[in-house]
């Protein structure tokens, strides 16, 4: 039935699954943190932090909260800290928060208050606790939220 001669060929990899992105709409308000391995586009109001691999904050969004992304493209207003790898401001940004990255690109006209630091690893590679293990990851490492008491 079968011949010798006859090779098996592999199977093609699958072809990567695309899933349309999550969207808050403009009339909702979200008061908690939103965690996602996909693409988020918000164009309503977010109280927490925002943890996804792509995020976009339209020009109607207003993000109060930490942003950890692979990618985020910002049009809207920010305010918290964002760290991601690739961080995309338009002329319509409004950002209240340090900003850490690896790579950025700010259209005229949108605005900044906080510190803009480049970060040589992935943000979303969260350090150890309490170490840190070159300078460029000081500004990486979490603040412990208790700190214990000096010995007297």
């Amino acid at each position: 039935m079968f011949l010798k001669t006859e090779k098996t060929r592999p199977k093609p990899p699958p072809e990567p699954v695309r899933h349309a992105p999550s969207i808050i709409s403009i009339n909702l308000h979200i008061v908690g943190n939103l965690v996602g391995d996909g693409e988020i586009q918000i164009d309503g109001r977010v109280e927490g932090d925002v943890r996804t691999k792509s995020l976009t904050v339209g020009e109607t969004a207003y993000v109060t909260g930490e942003i950890v992304t692979d990618e985020v493209s910002i049009r809207g207003r920010v305010d918290g800290t964002i760290r991601s790898r690739m961080v995309r401001l338009f002329k319509t940004a409004q950002v209240t928060g340090d900003v850490l990255h690896e790579a950025i690109s700010i259209e005229s006209g949108a605005t900044i208050e906080g510190q803009l630091k480049r970060a040589d690893r992935r943000p979303t590679e969260a350090p150890k606790l309490g170490v840190v293990e070159k300078a460029s990851d000081a500004s990486l490492a979490p603040t412990p939220l208790i700190k214990p008491l000096a010995a007297g």
